[in-house]
């Protein structure tokens, strides 16, 4: 992916309304997460609004932030990147909670340098993928954190041999995150930097973002999954800094105005410098 791609990239979040973006979800007793941006059934509660985001507390953990790569600065002409949710208390005490985050924060970092994808879009994919479930398989088949379909990861190198089957390389955390990514990035590619649809493919392959005339498919799954994972990335993305040009001048108090007459230091009839001329 070029430095461009990286830029759109950053920017393609702006479709994401954060004034109404809801996350919920419930972490079942194994631990796994399931989120969704719709309440899907009674074990759902609301993890994150981004209409009125909560503050978080004192005693609320806050996960460690994850590496990014160094990004471009955008072109003036870019769009403004949009604030993002803060992140909830339910969603923080989640993700520093959860062993598997902690252990695959290398990977996720590594697989962020080499494949030019957020590290933290990374994560979101992967909370609603797998909830951190090292060995989800889907009803689909699709397998492990980043939930690969065998067809999908065999592109990517990813095939069984003497030594292991394809489903416990898929399980590998490290072998999945890169697999997934490398992925994630060419759909990214394949669809001009439009987050949404490189999403929207992931979940129901690219051919049918497609035959959709290059937008979302009418599947609310895809639907509601391009909601969760957009919505998440904008919960877990820190504020962007305000560059310094863009900082308010500083207030300066008025100065009184100097007395009315001739200025003793400016030459006048018959003063030169508030001399006397000769």
């Amino acid at each position: 992916m070029t430095p461009m791609h990286f830029v759109v990239l950053l920017f393609c979040v702006i479709s994401l309304n954060t004034a109404h973006a809801e996350i919920w979800g419930y972490v079942d007793d194994k631990g796994v997460g399931h989120f969704s941006s719709t309440k899907l059934d009674d074990r759902y509660e609301l993890f994150s609004k981004g209409d009125s985001p909560q503050a978080v507390s004192d005693k609320a953990p806050q996960p460690e932030p994850l590496a990014s790569a160094a990004l471009p600065e955008p072109p003036s002409h870019a769009p403004p990147r949009p604030e993002p949710a803060l992140l909830s208390p339910k969603l923080a005490a989640f993700f520093e909670s959860s062993p598997v985050l902690k252990a695959v924060k290398p990977y996720l970092v590594d697989a962020a340098l080499a494949h030019q994808v957020d590290a933290l879009l990374l994560q979101a994919v992967i909370a609603a993928e797998s909830g951190f479930n090292v060995t989800a398989v889907s009803p689909k088949g699709a397998l492990g954190l980043m939930q690969l379909i065998p067809e999908t990861a065999a592109r990517y190198g990813v095939q069984g041999d003497r030594r292991q089957t394809q489903m416990q390389k898929l399980f590998d955390p490290q072998t999945n995150i890169h697999a997934g990514s490398r992925y994630l990035r060419d759909l990214l590619a394949m669809f001009g930097g439009k987050l949404e649809l490189a999403l929207a493919a992931y979940n129901a392959g690219e051919g049918a973002v497609q035959r959709a005339g290059n937008k979302i498919p009418n599947y609310p799954e895809t639907q509601n999954y391009v909601r969760t994972v957009m919505q998440m990335y904008g919960a877990l993305k820190p504020p962007h800094p305000v560059p310094p040009h863009a900082q308010a001048p500083p207030v300066v108090a008025p100065q009184p105005k100097p007395p009315a007459g001739p200025d003793p230091l400016r030459p006048t009839k018959g003063r030169a410098n508030g001399l006397p001329l000769k």
